[in-house]
């Protein structure tokens, strides 16, 4: 496994991008409501992403990926098309984005709330974004991949969730998929060590049932197999000499720090 460990030069570029890539998720915010298409923010996004960042949508023709942004509802875990079905009260929505500005890729996520939605996607998303924080707070040089995983896994299972393994986060750069990958389950003491210059997503599937998942015909689309909710939220991270750096941080950014 071949880890890229990043220069000042890049740093530097990986803040830009991971910076732009944030600011569409505020950006695009007040368009999510009842009676949006997805493919109407996607538009929106591609948009302002070309036009105004004059950036790259990395989503767009990935591998054959025919949108700019991933838009996940409900039971659909990650990789969501966006397509001409408006959305409705009640709806959670997970929108993917990744920018690239100048060569270097900046990838994020954040769950979005439809109108009023159920007291327990609310807790779901939640602890979804408990689980990532918890996991980014224990990043610095000699953390292993498996602390990573492990405190991800105990967060989501103690609140009655299960942890997707289908999916993990990634080593990003220049490239936008690159090693190590990091996966959301795990125990600790094991898997690679963590060293300063090293980038990466961390971006935990967390399911309202059971953690299997199925893609579905479009080669895409991710759902769980019990049809019941899933979250995910995202940050793009720097390993520093004495901890991280989140270069996909938003304004949004509030969530009270978790200590069990």
């Amino acid at each position: 496994m071949t880890v890229t460990l990043k220069t000042a030069e890049d740093i530097a570029g990986m803040r830009v991008a991971g910076k732009l890539a944030a600011d569409v998720l505020e950006m695009i915010a007040e368009h999510v409501k009842p009676g949006v298409t997805t493919e109407a923010l996607d538009r929106i996004c591609h948009d302002y992403i070309v036009d105004v960042q004059k950036a790259i949508p990395a989503p767009l023709n990935y591998k054959g990926f025919p949108k700019s942004i991933c838009t996940s509802i409900n039971h659909v875990v990650c990789h969501g098309i966006p397509g001409d079905k408006p959305l409705k009260d009640g709806d959670t929505l997970n929108i993917d984005v990744t920018v690239i500005k100048d060569g270097y890729h900046g990838d994020t996520s954040r769950m979005f709330h439809v109108g009023n939605v159920p007291v327990w996607a609310e807790r779901l998303s939640q602890v979804t974004q408990e689980c990532m924080y918890k996991a980014i707070e224990l990043v610095k040089p000699g953390c292993r991949l498996g602390d990573i995983g492990e405190v991800i896994q105990k967060h989501a299972e103690k609140n009655g969730f299960s942890v997707v393994r289908e999916f993990c986060g990634h080593g990003i750069g220049k490239v936008f998929h690159e090693e190590p990958q990091i996966l959301h389950y795990g125990r600790a003491g094991t898997g690679m060590e963590l060293k300063a210059g090293m980038t990466f997503t961390i971006e935990p599937m967390i399911n309202q049932g059971k953690a299997d998942t199925k893609v579905l015909g479009d080669g895409w689309t991710a759902i769980t197999k019990d049809r019941k909710l899933s979250a995910q939220w995202e940050h793009t991270l720097l390993v520093t000499d004495t901890g991280y750096e989140i270069f996909t941080l938003r304004a949004d950014d509030t969530i009270p720090r978790v200590s069990a």
